[in-house]
């Protein structure tokens, strides 16, 4: 725990940051997911991501290698699929459980790498967690949860390839430009459809959302990531179970059971020792 107090303050603030933007973003596009559709309020806003990451970055291909056109596709893979799973799952589910699902991604990333039992023993609170989230008296809906744990696959692979992204290996900010434009790219199919269904209001909003809830939390995590590690960054992505349930209950109207704030509360705890103790027992998980 000492370690954990040594951390630079910038890469536990920028993460906070970004988890704020994130679930605000969720937020803001909520009422848009029954019209839309989350694919196409996913796309629109990654969409509008990228345009801003490519302004203010100015990536270029030249000089691209191997080893960084898989990261720069990868990670945009990633990204654009974690986010229309999560937003499918919030279309679905309460924000704070369907982000709370998405954060088992990166715990269960960080608990392949455990090595003593000790450690593993904490995985035990997380499955609790999830039994008191998804317990038949909180009659949730099981494709959203579905879309859920698909989501936290992805964010799992968006948690590793960040440290890469941020380290340098790859061409930094330009490329995460580059890797939010695969992620529109991937995410078209739906977006397209969907520009007939918005008007200016949900443009402007789709437009925001994109900037607060991708661009600035996708910079932050990147850059925190190249200061500390995936591992340490999973850590504090235990930030956005719990930013989530908050937000989506004042501003959303979700409803949360004792059970499932309970889950939460567990499941946040629980994944960020998991995480930590990760990062600790194994340094080199994610390099």
């Amino acid at each position: 725990m000492n370690t954990f107090l040594a951390l630079p303050a910038a890469p536990v603030l920028m993460v906070l940051i970004g988890s704020l933007g994130t679930q605000a973003a969720a937020v803001m596009v909520t009422d848009m997911l029954a019209t839309v559709g989350a694919p196409g309020v996913s796309g629109l806003r990654m969409a509008a991501a990228a345009v801003i990451m490519v302004a203010l970055f100015r990536p270029r291909l030249s000089g691209m290698t191997r080893a960084r056109a898989i990261n720069i596709v990868v990670y945009g893979v990633a990204m654009g699929m974690m986010s229309m799973m999560v937003y499918a799952a919030i279309a679905r589910l309460p924000q704070g459980v369907a982000v709370t699902i998405d954060f088992l991604g990166p715990c269960v990333v960080s608990f392949l790498g455990l090595k003593m039992w000790r450690s593993r023993l904490w995985a035990i609170g997380a499955f609790i967690g999830v039994a008191l989230i998804a317990q038949p008296s909180n009659d949730l809906d099981i494709i959203g949860i579905g879309f859920a744990v698909t989501g936290a696959i992805f964010f799992g692979a968006y948690t590793l390839f960040a440290e890469r992204m941020g380290s340098g290996e790859s061409g930094g900010l330009p490329d995460l430009a580059l890797s939010v434009v695969v992620a529109a790219l991937i995410l078209m199919p739906f977006s397209v459809p969907a520009v007939s269904l918005i008007d200016a209001p949900m443009s402007l909003t789709l437009i925001i959302s994109g900037f607060i809830g991708a661009v600035i939390p996708y910079v932050m995590d990147t850059i925190a990531a190249g200061i500390v590690s995936a591992a340490v960054v999973g850590t504090l992505f235990a930030l956005d179970p719990v930013i989530g349930a908050i937000l989506g209950w004042a501003f959303s109207g979700d409803e949360l059971t004792w059970s499932m704030v309970a889950g939460i509360v567990l499941i946040a705890v629980a994944g960020a020792i998991i995480t930590w103790r990760g990062a600790q027992e194994s340094p080199d998980i994610g390099e």
